[in-house]
């Protein structure tokens, strides 16, 4: 089963890349909730369960929702729809959430339920409430405000360094290359045909000059598709370089230092010096100097990206961090 996304040349200068809190709060709760595996975030969902299991008494709402995810089916889309903006506040998405009209919500939730078991009593009480939106709002807003919200720089600098590298991708070698990594279940055709497979249903969708949002999440998720009239059309994706290990290897840590060798793993997908800062937890002169330390080896170069610089590894640096990976 495929999913077609037809795309003429006006809406390929219509899409764009973006940046969701609300949808990275909504991945969050796949996590924590135990519907998807944690993956590199093991640790941090860890930490995060007991305050969710706290939250999860605290709003009904919260509980209900969860009670809706299902794996390559359709999934409510009004809880967190694709935003309107590049870099859009969690406080403006949330308001487009809350001012979902009941009716609508309603349907999407009857939709989403097709298929599913039943749900209880008290989860179908919330669920078909007239107050279902402004639950849901309440429970993704304290799952911002406590869980997501404190990890967020981070979060942030990865998706970031993902939007940079795949644009600049994009606008030097076209659409191929900046899409065919997004996923095995995503391809693009010279064509203009986004594909992506599905496991139930064969589908054509024209964009119509409306263009197409890519997001990107922190979390493995998988590729999300938002293909509703409602709301604009986007595909979200696993951002690159959420898997990075935190613990340096001893042999290299011993020969360059811990903070240069984590600085050469984190480069596996190239940042800038303030996302690296972010990520590193370092301050800009150190990371600074530690950059420039690592240029003059010829483990690391740089390329000019609008206002600002993209490091990455050079052909030596990938072979220090992974010798096994040099090609003769």
């Amino acid at each position: 089963m495929v999913l077609r996304i037809e795309v003429s040349p006006h809406d390929i200068m219509a899409s764009r890349f973006a940046i969701s809190p609300l949808i990275v709060t909504k991945h969050a709760l796949w996590i924590l909730s135990g519907r998807r595996e944690a993956g590199e975030w093991r640790a941090w969902a860890g930490r995060m369960r007991e305050p969710y299991g706290k939250l999860l008494l605290a709003h009904p709402g919260l509980g209900a929702m969860v009670t809706l995810f299902r794996e390559r089916h359709y999934n409510a889309d009004f809880p967190a729809p694709p935003p309107n903006g590049v870099n859009t506040p969690f406080e403006a998405e949330i308001a487009v959430v809350r001012a979902t009209p009941v009716a609508r919500a309603h349907d999407e939730i009857t939709r989403n339920l097709e298929g599913m078991p039943r749900p209880s009593e008290p989860v179908g009480d919330v669920l078909f409430s007239p107050d279902v939106v402004r639950l849901f709002a309440e429970a993704l807003s304290a799952i911002w405000e406590e869980i997501v919200s404190p990890a967020w720089p981070r979060f942030h600098a990865i998706l970031e360094r993902d939007v940079v590298q795949r644009a600049g991708r994009l606008a030097t070698y076209g659409w191929a290359a900046a899409l065919d990594d997004l996923s095995p279940r995503v391809r693009w055709h010279p064509d203009g045909v986004i594909e992506v497979l599905s496991r139930n249903t064969d589908e054509i969708y024209r964009l119509d000059g409306r263009g197409l949002l890519f997001i990107p999440t922190v979390f493995p998720t998988g590729v999300g598709s938002y293909l509703e009239e409602h709301w604009p059309y986007a595909i979200s994706y696993p951002a690159r370089g959420t898997g990075i290990p935190p613990e340096t290897p001893d042999g290299l840590a011993g020969l360059i230092g811990r903070t240069r060798t984590r600085l050469l793993l984190e480069l596996a997908t190239p940042a800038t010096t303030t996302q690296l800062v972010t990520l590193l937890e370092l301050s800009l002169g150190t990371v600074g100097g530690h950059i420039s330390a690592l240029r003059r080896a010829g483990l690391v170069t740089g390329s000019r990206t609008g206002r600002g610089v993209l490091y990455h590894r050079t052909a030596l640096g990938d072979s220090l961090v992974s010798p096994s990976g040099l090609r003769p």
